[in-house]
């Protein structure tokens, strides 16, 4: 039977190149965002995680050519010596640590290889569905680099034992240490590496044990290192592919912030009408000040240079897993009925801003006549998340946005 993770001979960065290689997810930047950033950076991982930035810019991104460019650009690195294989497996410490205005915070987890046997015995939990469009690129850049660049962010339920050996590994002069500026804030990337092999043990048995591990983010890598599996699987043989790259932390270190909606018009009502009939379901208060939610089931509502402060009717709780989060409750009570929106996978009229944007990107698109409402919303908690896991329901689409990011690049699973 298989373990539920494993550790990994990483592909990593030679010493010194951390920072040359260290990128951000390849599905948080356009690839114009991504030919910028990589601008001047040869040994950015961006080369294999967006290859398409070293082609012409009218290529499709899905054309088999950057894929068969991503495999070039990885043994490139490889060659170089850019990226080096560690000789034996490890288990890898991750700290992230986040630093924005309003403060820092800091999460400590474990680089491993997560089982697909696992994945496939819903041992390790979803909560989104995956496009089968999204699917078919993240096989096609696994089977044309035979490796899994990009990792999926788990999250283990509290577990006191696998807290203290995982900080246990964070300890002395860190394998790679990259700090990366954003716009808004800065994350600290730092990894420890770890071969000696009774702590290996210690961590593999203490993770067996575990009843389940969550997906938090990264749906499409972990389905379509499934499928890699399922097409490479021999039978009574176990392969590098039946595991896939992964992320393990704590669940009440992660943080989720809120997943706020902007939409480009009120239905055919005007705005006095619009918050009448909100009246029907909600407190309604006009406020001096931005309005950002202090607990479930409150609403900030921006209209053109005016903020209100909404408050469901109690009585409009649900106990259910995905009808009582208040991604749930704002469809269910305001962009359905009132606003004519159903479907936000496809629907035109709405847009998403990840919190770490803050309150001032949405006052700024309604502002701009771009839109004309926008919404924000408490964000989601990991418990609600584990909780729609366990159910087997998944989340409204844009449920959850997850600071800090994690980097591509500081370790990759080579399929041998």
């Amino acid at each position: 039977m298989a373990t539920l993770i494993k550790p990994l001979r990483g592909l990593c960065p030679a010493p010194g190149r951390a920072r040359d290689v260290a990128a951000p997810p390849y599905d948080v930047l356009s690839s114009d965002e991504a030919r910028r950033r990589a601008a001047g950076h040869p040994w950015s991982f961006l080369h294999i995680s967006k290859p398409e930035i070293d082609l012409p810019a009218d290529i499709d991104p899905y054309d088999p050519a950057v894929y068969a460019k991503a495999a070039e650009n990885l043994q490139r690195m490889v060659n170089a010596g850019v990226l080096l294989r560690d000789a034996t497996p490890c288990y890898y410490a991750y700290r992230l640590t986040m630093r924005t205005e309003q403060g820092e915070h800091e999460q400590t987890g474990l680089v491993a290889i997560a089982s697909v046997a696992a994945y496939e015995a819903n041992r390790i939990r979803k909560h989104e569905f995956t496009r089968p469009d999204k699917e078919d690129d993240r096989v096609r850049q696994i089977e044309a680099t035979n490796a899994q660049t990009g990792p999926v962010l788990l999250a283990y339920p509290a577990a006191p034992e696998a807290d203290r050996l995982i900080a246990a590994l964070a300890q002395g002069e860190p394998a790679a240490d990259v700090t990366v500026e954003e716009p808004t804030h800065s994350v600290r990337h730092q990894i420890w590496r770890c071969d000696d092999a009774a702590r290996l043990d210690a961590i593999t048995r203490c993770f067996d044990g575990m009843a389940a591990l969550y997906i938090a983010d990264g749906h499409h890598r972990s389905a379509a290192a499934a499928r890699v599996a399922a097409a490479r699987r021999i039978p009574g043989r176990e392969r590098s592919s039946d595991y896939f790259l992964s992320v393990i932390f704590p669940h009440r270190q992660m943080q989720i912030l809120d997943y706020n909606r902007v939409v480009k018009d009120l239905n055919g009502l005007t705005e006095d009408e619009f918050l009448a009939r909100l009246g029907e379901k909600f407190l309604v208060a006009r406020s001096r000040e931005a309005v950002r939610p202090s607990s479930p089931g409150e609403f900030g509502l921006y209209l053109p240079q005016r903020w209100y402060r909404l408050n469901i009717d109690p009585r409009l709780f649900s106990s259910d897993p995905v009808a009582g989060l208040d991604v749930s409750l704002l469809s269910d009570h305001v962009l359905g009925p009132i606003l004519g929106i159903t479907d936000l996978r496809r629907d035109k009229r709405i847009d998403f801003v990840g919190g770490i944007r803050g309150l001032a990107e949405l006052e700024r698109r309604v502002d701009a006549g771009e839109m004309a409402a926008a919404f924000a919303l408490f964000p989601t908690r990991m418990d609600q998340l584990m909780a729609v896991a366990d159910s087997g329901q998944v989340m409204p689409p844009k449920s959850t946005w997850f600071e800090p990011k994690l980097a591509d690049g500081l370790v990759s699973h080579v399929l041998d």
